[in-house]
C-alpha cells in the first residue's frame, strides 16, 4: 500500500460515517429506508426499534418496522472527557457501538481511538430506557471499560459485544486486527473488568491465513510513532456471539472494510461448547489458526459486508450488517436479512 492509497483508503473509510453527522442524518441521495448506518446493532424498546452505529457522539435511528428508519440524534451531544483526555486522536467521533438489555438498565458500549491506531478504549454508558419523550431517559456514562496502549498491547480495544452465559457470567468481547479478536470477564456492574481479570484469545488471523494488509515503509513514514503502529495482517475484528442449543456461536468480519469497490470485508463463523472457546468452523478448523465457515459473502453490488449483530426479532433472527454498495458510489449502509440455522450452521442470503 503506498502512502497514496492509505490516505485514500482513510477518506473512504470517512466518507459514510461522516454523511450521518449532515442534519438530518442522511446524504441527498439517500432516504429513510435505507440509513447510512457502519457498524449496526439494535434493540426493541417499548415497542420501536433503535439502531445504533458508529457517528459524531453515537447515531441513533428508529423505526417501527425495521424498514423506515428515522435519523433520532446521537447519544453523546458532547465527546466524553475521559475519552478526550485518554485517546490520542479522538474527537468525538464515536465507533462500532454495542447495546444491550440487562437487569433494567440499556447497557452501550462504544470504542474511542482514531483511525489504523491501537490507541483506544471501550467505554460503556447506561441509561433506564431508550425513548428520549420518558422521564427516565438520561444517559449515564461510567467511563473507560477496557483500553490498548500502542507500543505496550498487541492488540486493539474496539468493537465491543456484551454476552451473558448461561451462568449468568457478564463478558465482553472486542478487538480489531493486531493480536485479534478477545474476551474479558466483566464484574457485576458490567462497567469494569472483574477482578481477578481473566482474559482469553477468540479468534486470530496468523500469517498466510489473510491478505495483505500490513502497512508499507511509506505508510509507517506517515506516522511518526512507527512500526509500533502497524497492525499487521491479523484482518479479523467485529465479534459477536450468541448461543443456540449447546453452542455458543463467534461471529467475526474478516479481511478489508471501507475500500469502496476493494472493499473484501466478510463475515465468518464457528462455534464452541463454551463461551471460552475454543471456536471451531465447520471443517473443525480453529478460528486461532484463520478458520471460520462463511456466513455472509459480498456480490458485484456490495463487493464489501460486515460488522454484523444478530438481533432477536417476532419473526426470527435477523443479521443487521453495513454494506458497500455499488448503485450509491460505494457508501455504507444498513442491510437486515434473515438469519436460518441448518444443521447447527447459521446461514445468511444477500
Amino acid at each position: 500500500m503506498t502512502l497514496k492509497q492509505f490516505l485514500l483508503s482513510v477518506v473512504l473509510f470517512l466518507t459514510p460515517v461522516l454523511l450521518q453527522a449532515q442534519p438530518g442524518g442522511f446524504p441527498p441521495h439517500q432516504d429513510s429506508t435505507i440509513p447510512p448506518a457502519h457498524d449496526p446493532v439494535a434493540i426493541l424498546c417499548e415497542g420501536t426499534w433503535y439502531l445504533f452505529c458508529t457517528g459524531m457522539g453515537v447515531s441513533v435511528y428508529t423505526s417501527q418496522d425495521q424498514t423506515s428508519w428515522t435519523y433520532s440524534g446521537r447519544v453523546f451531544q458532547d465527546p466524553p472527557k475521559w475519552a478526550l483526555e485518554t485517546v490520542p486522536g479522538y474527537r468525538g467521533h464515536t465507533w462500532a457501538p454495542d447495546i444491550a438489555f440487562h437487569d433494567g438498565l440499556y447497557y452501550l458500549y462504544y470504542s474511542c481511538s482514531s483511525f489504523g491506531k491501537n490507541d483506544s478504549a471501550i467505554g460503556v454508558a447506561t441509561n433506564k430506557t431508550l425513548n428520549p419523550a420518558s422521564p427516565d431517559y438520561k444517559w449515564e456514562d461510567h467511563g473507560c471499560v477496557v483500553r490498548s496502549v500502542a507500543g505496550r498491547d498487541l492488540w486493539n480495544a474496539i468493537d465491543p459485544h456484551l454476552f451473558v452465559d448461561a451462568d449468568g457470567t457478564p463478558w465482553l468481547s472486542f478487538g480489531s486486527f493486531w493480536g485479534g479478536v478477545k474476551l474479558v470477564q466483566l464484574d457485576s456492574t458490567l462497567t469494569r473488568v472483574a477482578e481477578p481479570q481473566v482474559w482469553f484469545p477468540l479468534c486470530r488471523r496468523p500469517e498466510g491465513t489473510a491478505e495483505d494488509t500490513s502497512l508499507t515503509d511509506d505508510a509507517i513514514k506517515a506516522d511518526p510513532r512507527g512500526k509500533d503502529f502497524d497492525p499487521g495482517n491479523g484482518a479479523v475484528e467485529a465479534p459477536f456471539i450468541v448461543r443456540r442449543g449447546d453452542y455458543y456461536y463467534l461471529f467475526v468480519s474478516y479481511d478489508l472494510c471501507c475500500r469502496g469497490p476493494k472493499s473484501t470485508y466478510k463475515v465468518v463463523v464457528g462455534r464452541s461448547r463454551q463461551v471460552t472457546g475454543p471456536y471451531v468452523d465447520k471443517d473443525g478448523v480453529s478460528l486461532m489458526e484463520g478458520g471460520g465457515t462463511p456466513v455472509l459473502v459480498g456480490n458485484e453490488r456490495y463487493p464489501g459486508v460486515g460488522h454484523c449483530a444478530v438481533v432477536p426479532t417476532d419473526e426470527g433472527d435477523k443479521m443487521y450488517f453495513h454494506c458497500y454498495d455499488k448503485e450509491m458510489n460505494y457508501n455504507s449502509h444498513l442491510l437486515i436479512r434473515p438469519l436460518t440455522w441448518t444443521g447447527g450452521w447459521p446461514e445468511v442470503t444477500i
